[in-house]
């Protein structure tokens, strides 16, 4: 597969978990210690690995930060850290433990202004905008509240300014087992060629996966599919 795969971890209390739509209330605890699994994958060829602090997304600051130190000790994976960055001293703390990009969504929507001065400091290769959009707009706060903002009217403005990398996740289809947005993810990378877009959410298949492919998406991110069993690991890990 040319597409990049990219195996998630959530995090609430140090413990991998998978919400529905983004409903703390719709919580399931997986038993697999995130450290562990980061290894597996890892052990099964997978380089990039995404972490998203739940925790932080809903008290609006870092708060997993040790279990992001412990995969990136235990692992040599390329991890991406987001979830509650609402500082710079938040971002630099991820950096300081071991993550190579931060996602950063709600800042890049409440305040444009600080989000530019941090594309500007760290360059737009650590940089990740999450753009998660709940009936045509863009979600902020873990998801518990919708913008104003239009999603690709949104995401001009950054592209405008070197924004290369793009996380998407269409809050309805995520934990659902569906099958991803395919249409959404086409319609930006029609828009934006240029992006390194990341689809997320509804992920049930490897021919979700394969079909994401075929419409150019250069990368996807998936978690439930796997916990659950409903994707083979070791097979995906070898196309």
């Amino acid at each position: 597969m040319k597409i990049e795969l990219i195996p998630a971890i959530d995090l609430i209390n140090g413990q991998c978990v998978r919400l529905t739509q983004g409903d703390y209330e719709q919580k399931k605890v997986y038993g697999n210690s995130p450290v562990d699994l980061a290894k597996e994958f890892e052990d099964l060829g997978f380089r990039r690995l995404h972490v998203v602090d739940l925790d932080g997304a809903k008290s609006k600051h870092v708060a997993n930060i040790p279990v992001l130190e412990a995969i990136t000790t235990a692992t040599h994976l390329k991890v991406d850290f987001g979830g509650g960055i609402k500082t710079e001293e938040d971002i630099m703390k991820a950096f300081d433990h071991g993550a190579s990009l931060v996602t950063v969504g709600s800042i890049a929507v409440t305040d444009p202004e600080l989000f530019l001065s941090w594309l500007d400091r760290f360059g737009a290769d650590k940089m990740i905008l999450g753009a998660d959009v709940r009936h045509g707009k863009v979600s902020i706060h873990g998801w518990k509240e919708d913008s104003s903002e239009e999603l690709l009217p949104f995401l001009k403005q950054y592209v405008d300014q070197g924004i290369k990398n793009v996380l998407c996740t269409e809050i309805s289809k995520d934990g659902t087992l569906q099958g991803p947005a395919v249409d959404l993810y086409a319609k930006i990378m029609k828009a934006y060629p240029q992006l390194h877009l990341i689809a997320s959410g509804g992920v049930s298949k490897i021919e979700d996966i394969e079909e994401l492919e075929k419409n150019g998406i250069p990368a996807v991110v998936f978690g439930k599919a796997i916990y659950e069993g409903k994707i083979d690991i070791k097979q995906l890990a070898k196309k």
